[in-house]
């Protein structure tokens, strides 16, 4: 066989492995270049169409600010119409005031009008004179007493500054701190003439004299050492878990021990002493618009403000000093009939007539021009007393000592233990049918334990502290273990020092302490337990009639409020309802707020509270402005807390809001979010579950300056109708008891 015969064509040249790597890399290359291409193209168009869509927002959002100012005057102006409903009820208020001095006078019940000096001064010289009065009988009196210590403290506080002069607050705080003095001088007195019984009410088991008085006000409970027996020491009073544990040196002493709880607390410094800033807030300078200088004075009249500009008082002069001469009203009796009167005397005539008439329209408006400025002036001093009661104050409270009490920042609660050891006084001895009593010039004596002078003693050993057992008073709640501290006569302050071993049962409501010197005790907890507040909400029940709702973290408390009164409705605590003796109980609302805080239920934070509590503080001129517009719109719309008001500045406050439903409406409306700013209110695009903070405009609304016309865009007529018909004093009812619990700043 011949050779194989090659075959023809061309061999493929084959790829090196450099060459297929550098080819892949330029394929991915042209391939990242058009992606980063249409990337470039993709994000151009999104902008251009960003852009584009802010253009239309931003025109949109002019269009808005535009038509907003053009209303704002308009609107402003109706809401100052229906905000007059303040200066009506201040009225209203002030006549109340002016009443009261009446109607004490018909009610003819002997006792003294203690807004009058003269009274009240007689009162306490008259009963200054009374001796020889029983326990009981001053127990009596006391009820009268504290009723009129309570009027003087209703008028101070109910009394707004501008209507107070500072002169009568003077003269009630004196008279309130004459009965306090007064009243406990009293008790001690009729405790000296029943330990001089002693020895007739001595217990006939032990030997010794126990008793026990109790009254709404007052509880005494006092035990007399007649025996001396050393192993008696273990002081319990009878059916109570109230006593004293005594060492053995007052065991075999001549001694009286005597707990006198007054329900009240007397010892305490008087709280109602005005502040330098109330003082200059008294007595101010205002620039009217049109450039006049007014000033407000102090007064208890009806007219709170003189006024005093350059054309009143111009108009005024003219007016007085520019009679008519005899010889023109010799000229304006007109002629006998058929007579001629010449065109001189007819122009004379005609002439004085357009003067008399010029005269009396100038008068006219003077005193209109006068009346409508003395208004507006009442009107801004009670905006500026509302704006003073959210206004926080920049000074720190004083700087405590150690183991002195800051009754900026706690609160004494449930009255005062006054714990003393007296020396007892010489008993009634029968003498051929006769008691003969020796009585001390110098009265009840104190018996001083330990001993100022000690010597060869061993203080710790021989004096060892009094251990003592009280009862918390049954209206009073306390959120935490109540603290125990003692009153300084030196210092005049509340001290926690001397108190050890102190122990509370809270199902009891017994709290025991040892105590190293017997005087005044009390039990104080801290003022913001229940600050800053969890939420809120205020929603109508009827026209002139709303319950407000505070939750903190102890506590949920419901407060009626109908007319110009208010009501607690419950309390619940750890979910549980808890009964108070306020529920049911219709008071105003300054006696409400006072009576509260004396159960120990303080929602109401003071000017120094912002030092204490972590607040959310908003612009008090904002936050009023809020308050005034919801209480104006109470009767027919809710309010609420909303999370998204912490997160906003200080300028700005948002909460939620809805109209009440009614049987038109579903049962179940939608909260909507809402933003003001004093001036501007908007509704929020985003809701109270929404993920992230906002202040985009809600689709298809617009700005307003006020509240009131926010809402009534979106009102029904019947909510509406409820607004226009609430009752002033309503109004101002709820808007004092927002001001004075701040929801805004303070959840």
């Amino acid at each position: 066989m011949g050779p194989k015969e090659k075959k023809s064509g061309h061999k493929k040249k084959k790829i090196s492995k450099a060459e297929r790597l550098k080819q892949l890399q330029e394929e991915e290359e042209k391939k990242r270049l058009k992606e980063e291409e249409e990337a470039r193209l993709k994000r151009e168009k999104e902008e251009q169409e960003k852009l584009e869509q802010q253009r239309i927002e931003n025109e949109k959002w002019h269009q808005l600010e535009e038509k907003d100012l053009q209303r704002r005057t308009e609107e402003l102006a109706e809401l100052n119409l229906l905000e007059g409903c303040f200066l009506e009820a201040e009225k209203l208020k002030r006549d109340t005031r002016s009443l009261a001095h009446w109607k004490h006078y018909i009610q003819c019940d002997g006792s003294p009008d203690p807004s009058i000096a003269q009274e009240i001064n007689t009162f306490i010289s008259l009963w200054k004179e009374e001796t020889n009065q029983t326990f009981m009988e001053v127990v009596e009196k006391s009820k009268l007493v504290l009723r009129l210590i309570e009027k003087l403290k209703l008028i101070l506080m109910e009394t707004p500054p501008f209507d107070l002069q500072e002169q009568n607050v003077i003269q009630y705080q004196g008279s309130i701190l004459q009965l306090q003095e007064l009243l406990h001088l009293k008790f001690n007195k009729a405790t000296e003439i029943l330990l001089r019984q002693a020895s007739t009410l001595a217990d006939l088991d032990s030997g010794n004299m126990e008793k026990v008085i109790q009254d709404e006000n007052v509880t005494l409970y006092v035990w007399a050492n007649l025996k001396k027996n050393p192993r008696y020491k273990s002081i319990k009073f009878d059916g109570t878990q109230i006593g004293f544990e005594i060492p053995k040196i007052l065991a075999t002493s001549d001694i009286a021990l005597r707990l006198l709880h007054t329900h009240y607390d007397h010892v305490s410094p008087l709280k109602l002493v005005r502040t330098e800033q109330e003082n200059n807030f008294l007595m101010t300078e205002t620039v009217t618009d049109e450039g006049t200088k007014t000033t407000e004075v102090k007064t208890t009249e009806v007219k709170t403000t003189e006024v005093t500009t350059t054309e009143v008082t111009t108009i005024e002069v003219k007016t007085i000093e520019e009679p008519v001469s005899q010889e023109d009203q010799e000229e304006c009796i007109p002629q006998e009939s058929g007579s001629l009167i010449n065109s001189e005397d007819e122009i004379k005539v005609e002439d004085q007539d357009v003067t008399e008439a010029q005269r009396t329209s100038d008068k006219k408006d003077s005193e209109a021009e006068k009346g409508e400025l003395e208004m507006r002036l009442l009107s801004e001093s009670i905006s500026a007393a509302q704006l003073y009661l959210i206004e926080n104050t920049t000074e720190k409270p004083f700087i405590y000592e150690d183991n002195e009490v800051d009754l900026c920042q706690f609160t004494t609660l449930g009255g005062v233990y006054h714990l003393d050891i007296l020396e007892l006084p010489p008993q009634y001895k029968p003498v051929k049918g006769w008691m003969i009593v020796q009585i001390l010039q110098e009265g009840l004596q104190k018996f001083t334990y330990p001993p100022e002078t000690v010597e060869d003693f061993d203080t710790e050993n021989a004096f060892p502290p009094i251990e003592v057992t009280l009862k918390v008073h049954e209206n009073v709640i306390f959120f935490e273990d109540p603290k125990v501290v003692r009153w300084d006569a030196e210092g005049k302050r509340w001290r926690t020092d001397g108190i050890s071993n102190v122990s509370y049962d809270a199902e009891a409501r017994l709290i025991s302490f040892s105590l190293e010197t017997f005087g005044p005790v009390t039990l104080i907890q801290d003022s913001h337990v229940n600050m800053p507040f969890l939420s809120w909400e205020l929603k109508p029940l009827e026209i002139n009639n709303v319950l407000l709702i505070v939750t903190t973290l102890f506590t949920e408390i419901q407060i009626q409020i109908k007319e110009n009164l208010c009501m607690l409705i419950s309390i619940k605590i750890k979910d549980k309802e808890h009964v108070s003796n306020l529920e049911g109980k219709w008071m105003s609302p300054i006696s409400f707020i006072f009576a509260l805080k004396e159960a120990g239920l303080n929602i109401f934070p003071s000017g120094h509270s912002h030092f204490y509590v972590v607040t959310n503080n908003k612009n008090p001129s904002v936050e009023m402005r809020a308050y005034r517009q919801m209480a104006l719109l109470s009767s027919a719309f809710a309010f609420g807390w909303s999370k998204w008001n912490i997160v906003c500045n200080t300028t700005k406050v948002i909460f939620k809001a809805r109209e009440q439903p009614t049987e038109e409406l579903i049962e179940n409306p939608k909260w909507v979010l809402l933003m003001f700013s004093g001036d501007r209110a908007q509704r929020l695009k985003m809701d109270e579950n929404s993920d992230s903070y906002s202040e985009a405009l809600k689709e298809g609304t617009e700005f307003h300056s006020t509240l009131y016309h926010m809402l009534k865009d979106v009102a029904s007529r019947e909510a509406m109708e409820k607004i226009n018909n609430s009752n002033c004093l309503f109004i101002d009812a709820v808007c004092h008891m927002l001001l004075s619990i701040r929801f805004l700043s303070y959840s």
